[in-house]
């Protein structure tokens, strides 16, 4: 299961790499809960892991995703792009 802990600038890289190893482990299903600390990087991420996730013919799903990602996702437009639970 992918846990990571913060999506921000500093550990996009890794945090991108931990998702994309999720992704290719069949992983479908993101639990955001354990994020403590998440800026604009964050909203890159779940977009990317999306688009990994869609290149694999798989639907990935995002839960207990931080306040502040989804009214970032919302204020660029991207409310209805993110699969959310």
């Amino acid at each position: 299961m992918l846990t990571i802990d913060a999506m921000t600038f500093d550990s996009a890289s890794l945090a991108l790499t931990q998702g994309e190893a999720a992704i290719s482990a069949g992983e479908t299903v993101f639990d955001l809960a354990g994020v403590k600390s998440a800026d604009s990087s964050g909203v890159a991420l779940l977009l990317a892991w999306q688009r990994r996730a869609r290149d694999a013919g798989q639907k990935l799903t995002f839960i207990n995703v931080p306040k502040n990602i989804d009214a970032l996702a919302n204020l660029y437009g991207l409310d209805g792009v993110l699969e959310r639970s």
